[in-house]
């Protein structure tokens, strides 16, 4: 037993609401002393990640000194291709040598293409005989090639946070896996000052990302079905709209998309904008909002999690995994931005959505109290299979 730690890597940074909450909730779940290897270090200090763990970069400038040189010596001689990529992340070893285990929080680093940095501190961590678990994660069954499978079989296990991945390994022959959900469904709310536009019991929450735009084959179009939907409800309904950002870094900000509707429909007085805040506050948003629409999958687990019927305009294999485990079915609940081949796709799946209130919201009731407290079990299932003491 060494000092009862655990390391996480790699968190994007506070700025993805996202990656917070999954830290936030990690916490929880574990109850342990943490370390935080951050892309963003500034970001996480913002929102108070700190209280919570010890922050460190993601990466370590490497200093030109003897340990440079002998690194220079090795790739140039091609020794070790990865000689200057193992003095990036020394920094990440040294304090994983010093933890029970570490935790890459999954998310979906697996979902774009080879994640070339995990897969590296992977193998060092291997060498060192360091436990290393994949946390939470959603993986596209079409990128289980050779050398990700056989990445993923150094992981003294793998949480699958919906079914599809989960199946998806298992065929892959991948057997160090299990199965519960994304640990932020287990993230607090806090309570919110509701602002003065906002219609109690009857604001509808809208989050748009940038990402949508760029997965769907017509960007245009996608953007002509927020557009569709909100004039739906501003002429069919006495709602509100609340813009809700989950993520503002600059590479992928959703204020950006949401500026973009309020402006074309502020003089309505019908539709305003939350600032960005912590995860926590973001959901204490969410929980009052009648229904929400939502392109970030951390913005609609914050609703599934807290009662609100929820419609994902989805690109990736988590909004059907995660729809699928909650339902039976992502029919109905998940649009894949992909597909989208009609302006007025939104709008009929927020009719369908407003058809079946009763249904979704007696499902919550029922599914949603067993389905977390499976998030209750993980740190004993953790230390028990690595025979460590909690």
């Amino acid at each position: 037993m060494k000092k009862n730690r655990i390391i996480l890597y790699p968190h994007g940074g506070s700025g993805n609401h996202g990656c917070e909450a999954i830290v936030r909730s990690t916490h929880i779940i574990l109850g342990v002393d943490m370390t935080l290897t951050s892309f963003r270090p500034d970001e996480d200090y913002k929102y108070g990640l700190d209280t919570y763990c010890s922050i460190i970069p993601y990466r370590n400038n490497i200093p030109k000194n003897i340990k440079y040189l002998w690194a220079a010596i090795k790739y140039h001689s091609k020794l070790d291709k990865h000689a200057f990529d193992k003095l990036t992340f020394s920094n990440l070893i040294n304090v994983a040598r010093s933890c029970d285990f570490a935790l890459s929080i999954g998310g979906d680093n697996y979902c774009y293409g080879i994640p070339s940095d995990i897969m590296l501190i992977n193998r060092e961590l291997k060498r060192e005989k360091i436990p290393h678990i994949l946390w939470g994660c959603s993986i596209e069954p079409a990128t289980l090639s050779t050398s990700i499978i056989k990445d993923l079989t150094s992981y003294a296990f793998i949480v699958a946070r919906e079914s599809i991945t989960y199946r998806a390994l298992l065929d892959s022959g991948i057997t160090n896996v299990i199965l519960a959900p994304d640990p932020a469904f287990l993230l607090p709310v806090n309570k919110v000052e509701l602002p003065d536009s906002w219609a109690v019991g009857d604001t509808i929450g809208l989050n748009i990302s940038p990402m949508i735009l760029d997965y769907s084959s017509d960007s245009d179009l996608t953007l002509r079905n927020y557009e569709k939907l909100i004039e739906y409800i501003l002429s069919n309904t006495n709602s509100a709209i609340a813009l809700i950002p989950h993520v503002e870094w600059s590479i992928s900000d959703d204020r950006k998309s949401i500026r973009t509707l309020f402006d074309k429909y502020k003089h309505t007085g019908r539709i305003f904008e939350i600032q960005p805040s912590d995860a926590c506050t973001l959901k204490g948003y969410i929980s009052k909002c009648k229904y929400l629409i939502a392109a970030r999958t951390h913005a609609s687990i914050a609703a599934y999690s807290t009662g609100v019927p929820t419609l994902v305009m989805g690109y990736s294999v988590k909004a059907k995994g995660i729809a699928t485990d909650l339902f039976g079915t992502y029919d109905n609940y998940v649009i894949p931005v992909q597909s989208l081949a009609q302006e007025e796709a939104l709008t009929d799946a927020f009719k369908w959505l407003q058809n079946h209130d009763a249904y979704i919201r007696q499902r919550y009731k029922t599914f949603l109290p067993g389905y977390i407290s499976q998030l209750h079990n993980l740190k004993a299932l953790i230390y028990d299979s690595l025979k460590l003491n909690s």
